[in-house]
C-alpha cells in the first residue's frame, strides 16, 4: 500500500473532502491530515472539537473487497491500528467500545466514523479518526494521550505508526480468512462484549447482554432470549465488564 498524505492547516472535515475526492475516483491509499477542522464530525453529525494541533485528526481512504453491510469491519481495522500506534508511541493500551470509540475506562480517548463513497470505480469508504493527544473536548466524558500517559506525541508521529498498523490489517479484509482473524483481534479488544447494554437505534431503544460480533462486524446482542444483530447505534455499557481486554 503506498501512503498519500495530503495536509491541510485548516479544512472543513477530512471526511467530507475526502469523500469527495473518493467519488471522483482518488486511488485507495489517500489520507487527509488536519491541524484543525471547522465543522469536524462525529456519528450522528455530532460536532467534533479541538484546537489547533491538539489531536490527530485525519481520514483514510480504503477499496477494500467488502460488501456494503461489512462497513464496519473497515472501522475495525482502522480502530485496532490507532490502538496499537498508542501502545507503541506512548504505553496507552485503550479499549474498544463498539462501534466506533477508543476508551480508558469509560473516558474517550477517540473516535471513528466511517462513510461510504460510490463512484464507477466502485464501493469505497473513507474512515475519519480523531485522537485526543493533549486536549479534552468539555462536550463529552473524555481524556487525552497527555493525561494517560504524561506523553505529548504529534499528531503525523500518530499518524505514521497507525498506517504502518494498518498496513497488514488492510490486507485482511479481503479474504474470509483474514475477516475471521481482524474480527478475532476485535472481539478481543471489544470491552462491549460481555457488557450489559443499551443500545439506541434510530427508532427503538433495546438493552440485552452484548455477545459477540458476526460476520459483517454487526454486534450481537441477547434481548430477551433473541440474539439481535445491530449495524449502527448507540451503545451505553450498563455494568463495568466481567473479563480483561487484551
Amino acid at each position: 500500500m503506498i501512503w498519500r498524505v495530503e495536509h491541510f492547516a485548516e479544512i472543513d472535515s477530512t471526511n467530507s473532502w475526502l469523500v469527495n475526492e473518493a467519488a471522483d475516483g482518488a486511488a485507495e491509499g489517500l489520507v487527509a491530515l488536519a491541524d484543525y477542522q471547522s465543522k469536524g464530525r462525529g456519528r450522528l453529525d455530532r460536532q467534533w472539537e479541538s484546537p489547533p494541533g491538539a489531536s490527530l485528526l485525519c481520514s483514510i481512504l480504503l477499496r477494500p473487497r467488502l460488501e456494503p453491510d461489512q462497513l464496519q469491519l473497515a472501522v475495525a481495522a482502522v480502530a485496532l491500528a490507532a490502538r496499537a500506534a498508542l501502545v507503541r508511541l506512548s504505553g496507552v493500551r485503550p479499549a474498544l467500545k463498539w462501534p466506533n470509540d477508543l476508551i480508558v475506562a469509560d473516558a474517550k480517548l477517540a473516535g471513528l466514523l466511517a462513510e461510504v463513497a460510490v463512484a464507477t470505480e466502485g464501493f469505497a469508504v473513507v474512515v475519519g479518526l480523531g485522537v485526543n493527544l493533549t486536549y479534552c473536548p468539555d462536550s463529552v466524558v473524555s481524556t487525552s494521550v497527555l493525561k494517560e500517559s504524561g506523553v505529548t506525541i504529534s499528531p503525523r508521529a500518530l499518524l505514521d505508526i497507525v498506517l504502518e498498523e494498518l498496513e497488514g490489517r488492510r490486507e485482511l479484509l479481503d479474504s474470509d480468512e483474514g475477516r475471521a482473524s481482524l474480527r478475532a483481534e476485535y472481539e478481543k479488544a471489544l470491552v462491549t462484549l460481555g457488557q450489559f447494554v443499551r443500545v439506541e437505534t434510530a427508532d427503538h431503544v433495546y438493552v440485552g447482554t452484548a455477545q459477540r460480533i458476526d460476520r459483517a462486524g454487526r454486534l450481537v446482542v441477547d434481548v430477551d432470549g433473541v440474539g439481535m444483530k445491530f449495524s449502527a447505534g448507540d451503545v451505553v455499557h450498563l455494568r463495568p465488564h466481567a473479563g480483561d481486554v487484551g
